[in-house]
């Protein structure tokens, strides 16, 4: 049988399915993967619980052989933003350090009834502001293609833990970017979905609608699959996206054509020089949509730059807005202590101009990329970042700054509540090392179902992935 580090998420549940492996040997398996980490993917392990969870998966298909669960028995961590009871819950803090949840996120709830193992908690910068993961007292998180070199944020952890072949699926969470930069950083694929498409319900209120739960994963099927499982409504919930047609697993099966598709290399959030890999994956990109039929066109920017203050006003007041006492602040990073600052700094009619002008951008936003069906721009304006590289504790406005001239187009989805897909369809050499560069695919509201039909043949017309080293999968179009 195949090394099980390299099935996917689906390969992993056919195999248990099917009885060539059993779910708690493929914990077991994972398990020695993850005490090995060297990437900094974990903060925590949760043997007992994952055993305990795949042990209960075996006798469940021992007494039902036709036990058919979309993720039986597949190890997946959880982003350390999200509790899981009775598991260390520190959101990537100092000041939350030794702190146990006591009760399951919903997403932990859907996942496990999914048939998921929860193996433990992958790294996140503090309560996931930056674009990169390092939190203090715990190693940075790593790209597995580099070491040197950042895995992003804020779901960094468990893109590294995916790239790595420690697990095929992590759970992850997107506020302006913070699944699709770390898909770009460790070539992986990365889909935000649309706002209300998953209910952050019951424990998490959804605010502006910013923030919202996802994966990452190798493959676009694995993220059809799991988007099956996380898509729902909760009642009570302030944001809902219409349902799909049919699952979205059955969309990557589709091959549209005829697509009108916007490209957009011009940063939108911030002045910021592109890469030339960054440009070369977007060329590369638009020869592969063509050949598939789709039409090509030139897309504007939706705004201006400084229109992207309504979110810079929205992300600081949920700093401010996290619950702390006021002995915490000396154990924050100099960042959250500026954006916490910042957030308290905002006055009331200031944030209630900010929420209007977030609805007035939703619209615009709408309206200016409503002649296409997709949008295709780079994931980031360069390639994983050397890690260190945009933290400056000296200067955490400056280290905000650069945040988003690494990342001046992920926010503009979470601004308008888009769903995006970050593909690693490009890999480029730089500084002597072959790293992945992600391209990015924005849709209309609700609209998943274009993106991962597109993405998947995207990766079929790519060559599909192919092995080329322990830990991880490239594209064969580079």
């Amino acid at each position: 049988m195949t090394d099980l580090a390299e099935l996917t998420a689906l390969e992993t549940a056919a195999a248990i399915r099917e009885r060539q492996v059993s779910a708690v040997e493929v914990t077991e398996a994972a398990l020695r993967r993850a005490e090995a980490d060297a990437w900094g993917a974990f903060v925590t392990l949760a043997p007992d619980l994952a055993l305990r969870q795949a042990a209960d998966i075996d006798r469940r298909l021992a007494d039902e052989p036709t036990l058919d669960l979309p993720l039986l028995g597949v190890p997946c961590p959880i982003k350390d933003l999200n509790p899981v009871a009775g598991v260390g819950f520190e959101a990537g803090s100092t000041a939350m350090r030794g702190n146990l949840a006591e009760v399951d996120d919903g997403i932990v709830e859907w996942l496990r009834e999914a048939g998921t193992t929860m193996l433990g908690k992958t790294a996140t910068p503090e309560f996931g502001f930056p674009c990169y993961t390092e939190p203090d007292g715990r190693p940075p998180a790593a790209t597995p293609w580099d070491p040197t070199r950042s895995a992003g944020g804020s779901s960094g952890g468990a893109a590294a833990a995916v790239a790595a072949g420690i697990v095929p699926i992590a759970q992850a969470s997107d506020g302006g970017g913070s699944i699709r930069i770390p898909a770009s950083a460790c070539g992986l694929v990365g889909l935000k979905p649309s706002r209300g498409r998953v209910s952050s319900g019951p424990l998490m209120p959804p605010g502006p609608g910013l923030a919202t739960a996802g994966v990452l994963t190798r493959t676009v099927a694995d993220t059809a699959a799991a988007l099956d499982v996380l898509a729902g409504y909760r009642t009570g919930d302030t944001y809902v996206a219409p349902p799909p047609s049919g699952s979205f697993l059955a969309a990557t099966r589709l091959r549209p054509t005829g697509l009108r598709i916007g490209v957009l290399t011009t940063p939108v959030i911030a002045e910021a020089e592109v890469h030339p890999a960054c440009l070369e994956a977007v060329t590369a990109a638009v020869r592969l949509l063509q050949d598939a039929g789709h039409v090509m066109e030139e897309a504007p920017a939706p705004f201006a730059v400084e229109r992207w203050d309504a979110f810079t006003a929205l992300w600081t007041v949920g700093a401010a807005s996290i619950p702390l006492p006021p002995e915490a602040d000396p154990l924050l990073t100099p960042l959250t202590r500026w954006l916490r600052e910042q957030g308290r700094g905002v006055t009331a009619l200031e944030h209630a101009a900010a929420l209007a002008e977030l609805q007035r951008l939703t619209r615009e936003v709408a309206l200016a990329w409503d002649e296409f069906d997709l949008i295709l721009t780079p994931t980031l304006a360069q390639p994983p970042a050397p890690i260190g590289s945009l933290r400056d504790d000296t200067d955490p406005a400056g280290d905000f700054a650069a945040q988003t001239r690494f990342t001046p187009w992920t926010s503009v989805c979470n601004l308008s509540g888009l769903p995006a897909i970050s593909l690693p369809l490009h890999v480029a050499e730089v500084d002597g090392i072959r790293l992945p560069i992600g391209i990015m695919l924005g849709a209309r509201f609700g609209a998943e179902e274009t993106l991962l039909s597109v993405g998947a043949a995207l990766e079929e017309a790519a060559g599909g992935w192919e092995q080329a080293g322990p830990w991880r999968r490239v594209p064969t179009l580079a």
